[in-house]
């Protein structure tokens, strides 16, 4: 549970964090009709076995996303909802949906195996795992002690 509302914005959000490439994490966009889609609600939890990417996509078909590693192990997530066409004769009331490019990218860290990625979309939410490698525990020889 967090102390801290989260009206007042992601509070792990860190321009300080070596994994996020998104310089304005940690500066919440205005909310205008067109930064509502710019850059998608994400979270990014760690498992003992893997890392795991949920970004909210509302209304967009998995067609229109791709999810990319480049090197130096980043990974890029973007894509875009197309604006709807309008007619001459439409009248509209309210324009409250938003269109538009969106890209988020993230430097994964070393220990993750890079061939196993997996995404997944399901209502609206697409999921990226990364597994993680698993550690090498250190060898421990046991000495006879002698006399």
């Amino acid at each position: 549970m967090s102390l801290i509302p989260s009206f007042l914005g992601d509070r792990r959000s860190n321009i300080f964090d070596p994994f996020s490439l998104d310089i304005f994490d940690a500066f919440p966009l205005s909310n205008t009709p067109s930064s509502a889609f710019a850059n998608p609600r994400m979270d990014w939890k760690e498992t003992p076995e893997a890392h795991i990417f949920k970004v909210d996509v509302p209304g967009i078909k998995k067609e229109e996303v791709k999810v990319e590693v480049e090197e130096g192990r980043v990974l890029q997530i973007c894509g875009e909802r197309s604006k709807e066409l309008e007619e001459k004769n439409d009248q509209w009331h309210r324009i409250e949906r938003s269109s538009g490019k969106f890209l988020r990218r993230f430097r994964l860290p070393e220990n993750v195996k890079m061939e196993e990625i997996k995404a997944a979309m399901e209502n609206g939410v697409l999921t990226v795992t990364v597994p993680k490698q698993e550690e090498k525990k250190p060898e421990v020889k046991a000495i006879d002690i002698s006399g």
